[in-house]
């Protein structure tokens, strides 16, 4: 039987941040993709934002690994020359009522460590995006754009630089936990000695661990999938920050992102389903995006919506539900020696890669 000192199940974002961060830390370290290519689930499927850490409740792991990881993505991108962008961002409100909560949004992002969000007046702000339509707005300077793939790319050279591998085709099957080592076994019956293990499967991370054996069932979350539909604008950017409503159950709102290429698209929007594979995006959805980004962009032509690509949220609460935190389970928590399980590693998990990698670095080296 072969041996790892460390193997990380899943190649998107996190997981290949996760893995860097040990190999940068003298481990061992192979990543297991089930696809033949990296990052081709959520880590592929978003908007690319760099969230400043506006939103999360205080003391969550969101909070804090997205604030922390905020400024280690700008140094990082900085350092390695991965394309990214300090746009800014608008968060805006369109009637009276609504510019009523941007005070308690700005005191909720001043709780988690972000004191740079400045309100400004419908004036203001539309001297600076002058298409905008608002009563108020929320200024935030640190928000902005990563070209994900690049960054990818660049966390999978470190990875590889330090020693560490990477096995495309290579789903796992089940685990077996005991004995001091986990044994991952593959499709094909290949059998793998593990001293630690990483489950940063994403989308089938809560499926993943139900087949380990010896890990408590009552320790696994349930798996939701809540898509999320993009439409591209025909035509030029009308902005160049991004624009988002004030937020709505279940949600941001039906918001405006640019890329790095100056293209525009909206959304995503959230649409409950019951498969990870449900990824076609219906032009009708576009019908309900007209009304919602013409609240602050009036002058949105008819037509000019396009259907784009959607993605694939992997909740761990489902509709109705409060919005779960990350779930991040050591040692400590489940009683399996060498595991972490990531769960529920949503939005801001792109922005918070990092520190999330740092974070399981601290959990193992605790174990």
């Amino acid at each position: 039987m072969d041996e790892i000192d460390c193997a990380v199940i899943g190649g998107g974002v996190v997981g290949l941040a996760v893995a860097r961060e040990l190999a940068l830390a003298g481990r061992e370290v192979l990543v297991l993709e089930t696809e033949g290519a990296i990052g081709t689930g959520t880590s592929s499927r978003n908007s690319e934002v760099i969230h400043a850490g506006i939103y999360y409740p205080q003391g969550s792991l969101k909070a804090k690994l997205c604030v922390e990881g905020k400024e280690l993505l700008y140094a990082y991108a900085a350092e390695r020359g991965v394309p990214h962008r300090r746009c800014g961002k608008f968060i805006v409100a369109t009637s009276p009522e609504q510019a009523g909560q941007l005070e308690a949004i700005r005191v909720k992002a001043a709780a988690n460590g972000v004191d740079d969000l400045v309100q400004i007046t419908a004036q203001q702000a539309i001297a600076m995006e002058p298409q905008l339509h608002c009563v108020a707005a929320l200024h935030s300077p640190s928000t902005g754009i990563v070209d994900s793939h690049a960054l990818m790319l660049s966390l999978l050279g470190d990875l590889e630089n330090a020693g560490g591998m990477l096995a495309l085709k290579s789903p796992i099957t089940r685990a077996e936990c005991g004995d001091g080592a986990i044994v991952l076994v593959a499709e094909d019956g290949t059998a793998l000695r593990c001293r630690s293990v990483i489950n940063a499967a994403g989308l089938g991370a809560p499926a993943l661990a139900s087949r380990f054996e010896g890990l408590a069932p009552e320790t696994i979350p349930k798996a939701y999938f809540a898509k999320g539909n993009y439409f591209t604008l025909s035509g030029k950017a009308p902005f160049g920050r991004l624009i988002y409503p004030v937020p709505e159950p279940g949600g941001l709102g039906v918001h405006l992102t640019v890329d790095l290429g100056g293209q525009a698209k909206f959304g995503p929007d959230v649409q409950w389903v019951a498969s990870a594979d449900d990824l076609v995006v219906d032009p009708a959805r576009g019908d309900g995006f007209y009304a919602e980004v013409r609240k602050y962009w009036p002058a949105l032509p008819d037509g000019a919506l396009i259907p784009g690509y959607a993605g694939m949220r992997p909740k761990i609460s489902g509709p109705g539900e409060p919005a779960a935190d990350f779930v991040i389970d050591g040692p400590e928590s489940h009683g399996v020696p060498g595991l972490v399980n990531l769960f529920g590693i949503e939005s801001p998990g792109l922005t918070s890669s990092l520190a999330i990698g740092r974070h399981v670095a601290r959990l193992l080296a605790q174990a």
